[in-house]
């Protein structure tokens, strides 16, 4: 990372390290239900994506630099990866094996499909007034969130999401049009967790966690009945359970 990046980058807890590896928002504040659960098990680390990076390999990189300073012992950590951090997380385990010990991915995919919506979405975030971004969240919030999540955490997560920046979103954006790693999924070396979203209508997770998961040697998929996309901040998603009930090692296919 350069010297004039600043990554956000907090460290809780004990024990094995956790990398949470933020969504297209960039900033890991939507993690916020899951490390006080993660952090009675785990030292866990959250921290911000760059907004100006030029291509999703300068964000791996950057991941593995946290890694390696996060945990200076073996510089190896589960990495977990939530939608464009999946895309981060998935990169990170191609470029910079030896850094991941396990992998989880989280309502993501290996390649953005229809390009067309990465290039409405830009043309769209270009024009709204940034201000008017939480009103929008806020009438999307039934085809994001799990149907059962609280509106006292929709709210929550609309005040969080005001944080990130338009030139961030539009940047991570661009970043998805090249992203491609399909053909190269067979290479994962980490043993990986495949989680998907039953109803979520932003990607197709369920598709795309088993077109993964056939692909990934060592791998499992969990489909999370009744959730959206955004379900980290749901009542009855526990990321610390998923990973102590995950198998020590899956069997290659």
């Amino acid at each position: 990372m350069g010297a004039d990046y600043d990554s956000r980058l907090s460290i809780q807890g004990h024990g094995e390290l956790v990398v949470l590896v933020p969504g297209i928002n960039g900033t890991g504040d939507l993690f916020y239900r899951q490390i006080p659960r993660l952090e009675r098990s785990f030292r866990v680390a959250t921290y911000s994506l760059r907004d100006d990076a030029g291509n999703i390999e300068t964000l791996a990189d950057d991941l593995a630099q946290i890694i390696e300073g996060a945990a200076p012992a073996d510089r190896r950590a589960i990495v977990v990866g939530e939608s464009f951090g999946g895309a981060v997380a998935l990169t990170l385990a191609l470029r910079h094996p030896e850094r991941v010990r396990r992998l989880v991915i989280l309502n993501s995919f290996p390649h953005f499909a229809p390009q067309f919506r990465l290039q409405l979405a830009v043309a769209g975030l270009r024009v709204l007034p940034w201000g008017a971004m939480p009103l929008v969240r806020h009438l999307t919030a039934f085809r994001l969130h799990s149907r059962h999540t609280h509106r006292a955490e929709v709210k929550e997560f609309i005040r969080l999401t005001a944080h990130a920046s338009r030139d961030g979103y539009i940047n991570r954006l661009r970043i998805l049009r090249r992203y491609d790693v399909r053909d190269r999924l067979h290479e994962i070396t980490a043993p990986t967790m495949f989680l998907a979203a039953e109803l979520d209508h932003l990607v197709p997770s369920v598709v795309q966690a088993t077109y993964m998961a056939a692909r990934v040697p060592l791998s499992v998929l969990k489909v999370l009945e009744g959730h959206g996309h955004i379900c980290l901040i749901a009542p009855d998603i526990d990321l610390c359970q998923l990973l102590k009930e995950w198998p020590d090692a899956a069997q290659p296919k």
